[in-house]
């Protein structure tokens, strides 16, 4: 459940037919790779399917048409146009069993209707917990830079914990009662459910259950259930028990406040003081969980997709261009019966940019530094393609000079604005505005700073290891229908087609402002590699340190 920039996408706000946009990109070749992309026949592009392995064999054709060189593997004679990435894939099997027993009464709940628990990826086949203590730990933070600690010393042995989604500023944000120590309306890494589950680990709980509830998620419960209740993967560990606790798990919150009723607790009063650092967790008297169920899991391979343009003067250093190929492949059926998540917005769209923007490099004049077209696996399973390479790089990180990412971009024609996925902080963010500017755009504020976009996209992983990235955003104001508009088309897009099997290719799609979104990247692309710019990140960045620490190595 990654970002959603928001974006007019509904077919009751296209008009129009696909012209040429000013530019070297084409708004009918980015249709035509979009239509194929997100076809039944690659079946929603899933990981280690024959979805992926026509999606990956459509990718290397266009890039080796475009004239890209392949920028992958090192192999016997040279480069490969893939990265290898190892995953492990985790899928529930047989039947499962799920209760919470109130004060000697058994509740049983249903998997994907009260409760989403993830297949475990802790390397255990057979998850059986009886009767484990269930304690409520607020937002789960502990984050001594701000002076916050929401476990107080709970020991979680033994025990499964219920937390809350986001941070404690969403909803006391913009008069927060403890200063905004979270940075407001904006979330911050905190308030995102992988950190929550990573905590969990850290402190050796048998479960973490994330509360649902949709203004502080970002989405709704259909997500939820689609996102996690299916096979999932994550890279080949070592050590997997030391990253994911057995119970990884998600519950509706009309259930939630009902468990708290029961043991006697006020939900509503104990949220609000989870949002003030006086909060001491607390032990749901006379409440257990249990539950049982096995775990299939496979060893796989799945890929990077790696094109390359060696710079003339600075092949060394590089600027990526980043979009992720994968989306939910076949899975549970909608109302219709429908079972392919096509993913056509998310991400044929980004997909095909990235395509689009090899052919335009590739028949323009080479740039001083190398141009590298990324596409990566398995973000729709947490950003697992693009940590890999940035924790396993295929070039050095310290003379990548930034990652620009694009994931679902706007099909509804052009826009007046710009955006990016939250707000990172960094001089490749001001460069966007700038160049935006050029091309009459102005910039919007990500307009949702609550959902955590920052941390949902790609570009993520390549600012854990301080390389500055931004993840582009199409902008809301429709030159068509204007912010009105482009805020219901983005509204209805998250609550009717975002990862479900409705986000279908619409042969109505107006691409001439998406083909107006890639010229601008393209522009800003080809600015960065003719110059000796090394964009950097503020002095108050999270990344900050990560980058300096490889200063030495940038001319």
């Amino acid at each position: 459940m990654k970002k959603l920039v928001l974006f007019a996408a509904t077919a009751a706000l296209i008009s129009g037919s696909a012209v040429a946009a000013q530019g070297p990109i084409s708004p009918t070749r980015l249709k035509a790779d979009d239509k194929v992309l997100s076809s039944d026949a690659f079946e929603g592009r899933g990981i280690a399917t024959i979805g992926e392995t026509r999606t990956v064999a459509y990718i290397i054709k266009q890039f080796k048409e475009d004239g890209l060189k392949p920028g992958g593997d090192k192999t016997k004679s040279g480069r490969a146009w893939t990265q290898a990435v190892p995953l492990t894939r985790f899928q529930i099997t047989g039947p499962m069993k799920i209760a919470f027993t109130v004060n000697g009464q058994t509740e049983e709940m249903t998997q994907g209707d009260q409760v989403a628990i993830l297949p475990a990826q802790n390397g255990q086949t057979h998850i059986d917990i009886k009767n484990a203590p269930v304690v409520f730990v607020g937002y789960g933070v502990t984050a001594p830079e701000r002076h916050w600690d929401d476990y107080k010393g709970m020991d979680l042995h033994g025990k499964v914990a219920l937390v809350l989604v986001n941070d404690p500023d969403f909803e006391t944000a913009p008069k927060c009662e403890n200063g905004c120590d979270f940075g407001g309306k904006a979330m911050t890494y905190y308030g995102r459910w992988t950190y929550k589950y990573e905590e969990a680990a850290r402190r050796g709980a048998l479960g973490m259950i994330v509360i649902h509830e949709t203004k502080p998620a970002s989405y709704g419960w259909a997500v939820v259930k689609n996102s996690n209740t299916g096979a999932v993967f994550d890279i080949t560990r070592k050590d997997p028990a030391a990253a994911h606790v057995p119970v990884e798990a998600w519950i509706q919150h009309e259930p939630t406040v009902e468990l708290f009723k029961k043991a006697g607790l006020d939900y509503d009063a104990l949220k609000k003081e989870a949002q003030t650092r006086a909060f001491q967790p607390v032990v749901l008297k006379g409440v257990t969980f249990s539950t049982d169920f096995n775990v299939a899991k496979k060893n796989v391979i799945s890929h990077n997709i790696v094109g390359v343009l060696p710079g003339t003067t600075h092949p060394n250093e590089r600027v990526i261009y980043s979009a992720h190929w994968d989306h939910l492949g076949v899975g549970a059926p909608d109302k219709t019966g429908d079972r392919i998540y096509n993913g056509a917005v998310d991400n044929g769209t980004g997909t095909a940019a990235l395509i689009e923007l090899g052919r335009a490099f590739a028949h323009a004049p080479r740039t001083q530094r190398t141009v590298e077209f990324l596409s990566v696996t398995a973000e729709e399973q947490g950003l697992l393609g693009s940590e890999y390479y940035a924790t396993h790089p295929l070039y050095p990180l310290a003379t990548t000079v930034a990652d620009i990412n694009m994931d679902a971009l706007s099909p509804a024609g052009p826009t007046r604005d710009i955006t990016t996925s939250g707000q990172g902080g960094l001089t490749l963010q001001d460069d966007l505005i700038k160049v935006a500017k050029t091309h009459g755009r102005y910039f919007t504020p990500d307009p949702n700073p609550g959902a955590g976009h920052f941390f949902r996209s790609d570009h993520f992983s390549f600012a854990k290891e301080g390389v500055p990235a931004i993840s582009f955003g199409s902008g809301i104001d429709l030159v068509k229908g204007g912010k009105a508009a482009g805020e219901l088309a983005a509204e209805t897009y998250t609550k009717l087609h975002y990862h479900q099997p409705s986000d279908q290719f619409d042969p109505k799609w107006d691409l001439t402002g998406m083909a107006e979104d890639v010229d601008l990247l393209y522009d800003l692309g080809r600015q960065l590699a003719n110059s000796r710019e090394w964009p950097t990140w503020y002095p108050n960045s999270e990344f900050k340190a990560a980058r300096d620490k490889t200063a030495s190595q940038r001319k």
